[in-house]
């Protein structure tokens, strides 16, 4: 009689615009931890605030750094419109690339801060961007476009402030903390 293995699928925690606030940065830690996510993408806008946004809860740049230093080994990461190179001479992973892909589960999904277009999609294809800091899901020309909002400074009227897990084909919308809000397959 032959076991089959049973196959492992993956589980990525997906987040933006943390813009130096050390302490929505700890709390988004803590649900990446209980989360148990085997990749951390953060899309971009880490450690400045940027010259358009008030200042975040705990600005704490050099503390975010640290912070995600912890975690360097998981984290992927794309460039946002507030990062530069000064920002990655502290910070222990790459964070200058505009766009990535990730295929997880059989699914092709685009990285990108969002401050720049998309580049050409399939309809099979999920578009993931931060930026605005409000949560999108939506089709775009076919393709799945989502958006987790922001981490310290939301600019929704709910001021939702959360990641988007993909697990098991499922994008789900949670707030930190964990409660999901809405989802995406």
């Amino acid at each position: 009689m032959f076991s089959r293995k049973k196959e492992r699928r993956t589980k990525l925690f997906i987040a933006s615009d943390i813009h130096g606030s050390a302490k929505y940065c700890r709390e988004l830690l803590a649900d990446f931890e209980r989360e148990n996510a085997d990749k951390l993408i953060l899309l971009g806008d880490i450690l400045y605030h940027g010259p358009r946004n008030p200042l975040p809860e705990e600005y704490a740049p050099a503390e975010v750094a640290k912070l995600l230093g912890e975690y360097k080994q998981k984290i992927l990461c794309v460039r946002g419109n507030c990062d530069s190179e000064v920002d990655q001479m502290v910070l222990p992973f790459p964070i200058l690339l505009d766009c990535s892909v990730v295929f997880a589960d059989g699914v092709n999904i685009y990285l990108a801060h969002g401050h720049r277009d998309a580049p050409p999609l399939l309809p099979t294809d999920v578009y993931i961007t931060g930026h605005t800091h409000v949560p999108l899901c939506t089709r775009e020309e076919g393709f799945l476009h989502l958006n987790p909002g922001s981490v310290s400074l939301p600019k929704d009227k709910a001021e939702t402030r959360g990641y988007i897990l993909f697990e098991g084909g499922t994008f789900y919308f949670k707030t930190l903390g964990g409660n999901i809000y809405n989802k995406a397959q």
